[in-house]
């Protein structure tokens, strides 16, 4: 952690970027790689242990999954947890 003496030399987020984030909702592309896919929501329900509710919540938006989830959902679409879920 940089000492307070440096911190004018530490980078900063500008605010007005900041403002324009959506830091309070996580953005996903489940239904894209499903569809990709060409897999249902209860497969890919089955596939990771889940309901086919609970897909239906992470595809609106409604549902952010847990870290564990997220995993499982990654590796069963064989891509990165960063490219299914964003800020």
């Amino acid at each position: 952690m940089p000492s307070l003496a440096n911190f004018a030399d530490t980078p900063k987020i500008s605010l007005l970027y900041l403002g324009k984030m959506n830091i309070n909702k996580v953005i996903n592309c489940v239904h894209k790689f499903r569809a990709k896919k060409g897999v249902t929501q209860q497969e890919l329900a089955d596939a990771v242990g889940v309901t086919r509710q609970t897909v239906i919540a992470i595809e609106k938006g409604n549902y952010t999954p847990s870290v564990l989830l997220a995993l499982k959902i990654a590796q069963y679409f064989n891509t990165s947890v960063e490219k299914l879920f964003y800020l």
